[in-house]
C-alpha cells in the first residue's frame, strides 16, 4: 500500500512537471517559423554542466530556405575553442501542425508542436565527445520574444538524468 502510494505521488510530480506547449496559446508574438528563420539568422549561446558551470560557448550562422516545402536551416556553428561544425535540418510541417526535423546527427526525427510564440521540440543527438558518439535527449523550447529575437533553452538528458543545459538567443538579420 506505501509503494502504491508513493509511486502515484511520483508520478503525479512528474505529471506536473511537464509543460504543455499549448499554455502559450495566446503569447504574442506568434511564431511562424516559415516566416522567422528563412534568410540569415545569428545565435549566441553557452552549454552549461548540470551543476551550472560554463563548459562551452558558440556562435551560430544560419541561412534557412524553402526546398521542395520544407524548410531547410543549414547551422554553422564556431566554437570557444576555435573548432566548428555545421548541423543541417529539413524541418516539415505536418497535417495537424506538429513539425518534424531530421538532421545527419540526430536519431530518428525531431518532434516540434508551436503554439502562441513557443516552439517545443523533443529529439535525440548523437553527440560526439573524445572520440565516442553519446545519444542525448534534448528538450528543448523556443519563444520568440519580438520579430527578430527567440530565446532557446533545452535541457540534455541520458537515462532520464539532466547532464546540462544549452541557452541560445536568436537574432533575425535583415
Amino acid at each position: 500500500m506505501k509503494k502504491s502510494a508513493l509511486l502515484a505521488l511520483c508520478l503525479l510530480l512528474a505529471s506536473c512537471a511537464m509543460q504543455d506547449v499549448t499554455r502559450y496559446q495566446a503569447a504574442e508574438p506568434k511564431l511562424d517559423l516559415l516566416s522567422y528563420f528563412i534568410g540569415h539568422t545569428e545565435a549566441w549561446g553557452m552549454f552549461q554542466k548540470h551543476d551550472g558551470e560554463v563548459a562551452r560557448r558558440f556562435h551560430v550562422d544560419i541561412t534557412g530556405s524553402l526546398q521542395d516545402g520544407a524548410l531547410m536551416l543549414d547551422e554553422r556553428f564556431h566554437y570557444d575553442d576555435g573548432s566548428s561544425a555545421q548541423r543541417v535540418w529539413t524541418l516539415k510541417r505536418q497535417a495537424d501542425g506538429r513539425w518534424l526535423g531530421r538532421a545527419a546527427d540526430v536519431k530518428g526525427e525531431a518532434i516540434g508542436e508551436i503554439a502562441g510564440n513557443a516552439l517545443h521540440w523533443k529529439y535525440t543527438l548523437l553527440l560526439p565527445v573524445d572520440g565516442s558518439t553519446y545519444e542525448m535527449q534534448f528538450d528543448d523550447w523556443m519563444f520568440l520574444i519580438d520579430g527578430s529575437t527567440m530565446i532557446n533553452r533545452a535541457s540534455m538528458r541520458k537515462f532520464g538524468i539532466e547532464f546540462g543545459q544549452v541557452t541560445l538567443f536568436f537574432r533575425k538579420q535583415t
